[in-house]
């Protein structure tokens, strides 16, 4: 399906930016749309239904299951989170491309669906970089950056099963390298 060309699924590390690229590749370039993630958990102060999540009950989210509507989805702290599978359709049949930022077992699970989504992994310059960020965000304890750390490791090993890797030194520089590899691929 020549649509498929229109779905990026982006990747990496927690830490690696890949959050903070795909931010500044939207605003930079604001005809590329991303997609909302869908979740049975309650919206925290701030958070709008349909913009930063669709909000919907465990049973809808099992029903979008059963009817095949979840193009991929996981569980985790007890809730579900996932992509609507017609949000994505209605977008790259529209020539629309759109972004997946989703974790490595979500590209596995988009694959399989769409085989010719491109997959982009996010890497840091270094581990010592990656933990320098975990650690400069102040959020979490030294157990919990040992945590990602490791699953940092278990996700990189898989970075050559992606069609592209892009070290993440400077936003603006892997920016615009995404960008240039999104439009060569549509040509």
């Amino acid at each position: 399906m020549n649509e498929e060309k229109y779905l990026i699924c982006i990747s990496g590390p927690s830490g690696a930016g890949k959050g903070t690229v795909v931010k500044a590749l939207l605003e930079k370039h604001p005809e590329i749309t991303i997609s909302v993630s869908a979740t049975t958990r309650q919206p925290r102060p701030g958070e709008v239904d349909h913009v930063h999540y669709h909000f919907i009950t465990r049973e809808a989210f099992e029903d979008n299951i059963q009817n095949q509507r979840m193009l991929e989805y996981n569980q985790y702290c007890g809730n579900y989170y996932g992509t609507l599978r017609p949000e994505v359709e209605k977008s790259i049949l529209n020539h629309q491309v759109m972004i997946l930022e989703i974790d490595v077992n979500g590209v596995e699970n988009v694959k399989k669906v769409y085989p010719g989504a491109l997959t982009v992994f996010i890497l840091p310059p270094s581990m010592e970089e990656l933990e320098r960020r975990l650690s400069g965000r102040g959020t979490e304890t030294q157990q919990v950056i040992s945590q990602r750390l490791a699953r940092a490791k278990e996700e990189m090993a898989l970075a050559d099963a992606y069609d592209v890797q892009i070290v993440n030194r400077d936003v603006d520089a892997c920016v615009d390298e995404l960008y240039s590899i999104i439009q060569e691929r549509l040509k």
